[in-house]
């Protein structure tokens, strides 16, 4: 039955995000407040917005991921934001793309499995510290409210081998946050407004690499005893 509630999620249509798909969303909100009784999930001044807050806001990066990528993995799911969000809209999609969420607490990372059963989503949860972690592959990696980006950068550098797109949620400093990353790393990047905050913006990068800072190495010529610089 569509009901009220569930129309709310109409803003998603834009991004073809099919009403089939809306009691499933709903339904995942629904399990979350329930669940926020005994484990913190999300903060409980958002339960009353949590629709546009959590669910919506995280569905919104639909549209920035290329539906023929295999793998997405969610590298701080805590509460499913956005991993199981998106794995419920490719589920009527009728995607075969695998989410892999990492969560560290045993709490969290149950109530994920508990979840993804349920609504019979193409998940699977990695109760591990991704920080851990090493040698990594992922098509895409997606992060929200996980780490600061410069933190999350330096992550998918160093512990993923392979991966293609990196969609992180920025917020009302995000202008000057990309600014200040600029100077260390380089990359490919895709702008987008926030729909639940006008304040906010997603940021979809590619080509990921470290700007190699430029070294003045002096090498003593033994015989000569010249020394030469060279920058590397």
């Amino acid at each position: 039955m569509i009901d009220s509630n569930i129309l709310n999620y109409s803003c998603l249509e834009p991004l073809n995000v099919s009403r089939e798909t809306f009691p499933d969303l709903e339904e995942f909100r629904q399990i979350i407040i329930k669940k926020n009784k005994t484990i913190n999930l999300i903060s409980k001044n958002t339960e009353v917005i949590s629709k546009e807050r959590h669910i919506i806001d995280s569905a919104q990066i639909i549209d920035l991921i290329d539906l023929n990528r295999k793998i997405c993995t969610d590298i701080g799911s805590g509460s499913g934001l956005p991993g199981i969000v998106l794995a419920i809209i490719m589920k009527h999609k009728n995607s075969e793309m695998k989410f892999k969420l990492y969560e560290k607490s045993f709490h969290k990372s149950n109530f994920l499995k508990e979840v993804s059963s349920k609504l019979k989503l193409n998940v699977e949860v990695l109760q591990k510290d991704v920080f851990e972690e090493r040698n990594l592959s992922s098509d895409i990696i997606v992060a929200r409210a996980f780490k600061p980006i410069p933190v999350i950068l330096n992550l998918v550098h160093s512990n993923f081998k392979f991966f293609k797109d990196v969609i992180l949620f920025l917020g009302k400093n995000g202008k000057k946050i990309l600014k200040e990353v600029l100077k260390d790393w380089q990359f490919e990047y895709d702008e987008k407004k926030s729909l639940t905050n006008s304040s906010s913006t997603i940021l979809k990068i590619k080509n990921l690499k470290k700007k190699m800072k430029e070294k003045i190495i002096s090498i003593i010529n033994q015989k000569g005893g010249v020394g030469k610089t060279t920058t590397v």
